[in-house]
């Protein structure tokens, strides 16, 4: 048993060694590339740089008709943003009348403000590129069901319905789909592309597509809000420089970096051979978590990385509960090994309380938090989960191979 626990130690060390050499620096194996860590994060604003705008509609609207008109002016925002090729921006609607956008990793912030605040171009073309009629012609656009199908539904003016019946005279009778069809443009994107399969002489009409709820709703606010439906004005404008968001990432690292170096010496001078244990598990849980924010595609903020720090010292407290339990059954005389397995069930009870307590104020801070507020509690939640996952299960795997590789039965080398 000791030479078997020897081996996968040494087998562990190993691969917590070179993935995080990977993490840190890369590594290229022939037709394998791995990138650090730092170039898969996906960065927020303060970091990364670009625009952060919060603008407020000027309208004496209220209740669900200003609920309404928020939602459509926020899709048309959203439509605008996404043809400037930004990395997941985040707009959010907060106070009933405001919209908040973050735009990170922008070279021209101020292109991006220009284009928030201009006036939308919505037109409907036909397949040889002539605009039928704009969006000044739609009265209406709403999600329907249609033969149990979720369709969007377009009503115009006298004068659009007119335009719309001659031109799907026109293509009615074509052969070929794309001969048929009608394209809508907002801002110069393709955002439907309908074929006419009947005339529409009553100036309404449907769009099929095989829509989920969110999509057909989409469409229908971004056809209905052809143009902003309420004047908005500029409460709030940042421009972060990408000079200074690397600063603070590097800041912030270097900082992070001194802290578990700190932390390492700490638990192995107070706890000797579980400290050992302890450092790491601590290691393989930031790599985890790091993963996990990079397969979920979550931005690393500035308070995301407090968030982060926060929950290594939640894994650290857990493993100092745990320890100081050992150390007790120690103390009362139990084998190494048996005071082990007790301290662990010991601390669990205090463990679960504490994650708990803290998952549930992250929840609401991420529920009804916004901007800097969310990131921090989405690093915070990642982090107690894995924080728990690598304190209950990974450092009691890892001390019961040091245990099991008989190093030595004095009960100092365990705390005591």
């Amino acid at each position: 048993m000791k030479n078997r626990s020897v081996i996968k130690f040494i087998l562990l060390l190993f691969i917590v060694i070179l993935i995080s050499y990977t993490a840190v620096f890369g590594l290229d194996i022939g037709a394998y590339e791995f990138m650090p860590i730092r170039d898969e994060l996906d960065l927020g604003l303060d970091l990364a740089g670009g625009v952060y705008v919060v603008l407020e509609a000027k309208t004496d609207v209220t209740g669900e008709e200003l609920d309404k008109k928020m939602q459509e002016t926020k899709a048309i925002i959203e439509q605008r943003v996404n043809g400037l090729g930004v990395s997941e921006p985040n707009i959010t609607l907060e106070d009933k009348d405001r919209i908040r956008i973050e735009l990170a990793g922008l070279n021209d912030p101020q292109s991006a403000i220009d284009m928030i605040g201009k006036t939308a171009q919505l037109e409907f073309i036909d397949p040889d590129g002539n605009v039928v009629l704009t969006g000044e012609n739609v009265k209406n656009s709403e999600v329907q069901y249609s033969n149990n199908e979720l369709v969007v539904s377009l009503e115009f003016d006298s004068e659009g319905a007119k335009k719309f019946e001659q031109k799907t005279e026109e293509l009615f009778p074509k052969t070929k789909d794309e001969d048929k069809i009608i394209y809508i443009v907002l801002d110069g994107e393709t955002i439907s592309y309908p074929v006419v399969n009947a005339i529409i002489r009553d100036g309404k009409s449907i769009i099929e597509g095989n829509f989920t709820v969110d999509e057909a709703s989409n469409l229908a606010n971004l056809i209905r809000a052809g143009a902003l439906p309420m004047e908005l004005e500029e409460l709030e404008i940042s421009v972060i420089g990408p000079t200074l968001g690397i600063e603070s990432l590097d800041r912030s690292i270097k900082a992070a970096l001194i802290g578990l170096v700190l932390i390492f010496i700490f638990m192995i001078l107070l706890y000797r051979i579980p400290g050992i244990a302890a450092d790491i598990a601590l290691t393989i849980y930031i790599l985890i978590v790091l993963g996990v924010m990079i397969y979920l595609n979550a931005k690393l903020t500035l308070p995301g990385i407090a968030g982060l720090i926060l929950s290594i010292g939640m894994a650290v407290d857990a493993n100092v509960v745990i320890f100081e339990r050992i150390k007790e059954e120690l103390k009362l005389g139990k084998s190494i090994r048996v005071a082990a397995n007790s301290g662990f069930k010991r601390a669990l009870t205090t463990i679960i309380d504490a994650n708990v307590t803290t998952f549930i104020a992250g929840l609401v801070l991420f529920f009804f938090g916004t901007g800097s507020i969310k990131g921090f509690a989405v690093t915070l939640l990642i982090g107690l989960v894995v924080s728990f996952i690598t304190a209950v299960f990974i450092t009691r795997f890892i001390l019961k191979l040091l245990i099991d590789m008989q190093l030595t039965k004095n009960k100092k080398f365990f705390g005591v």
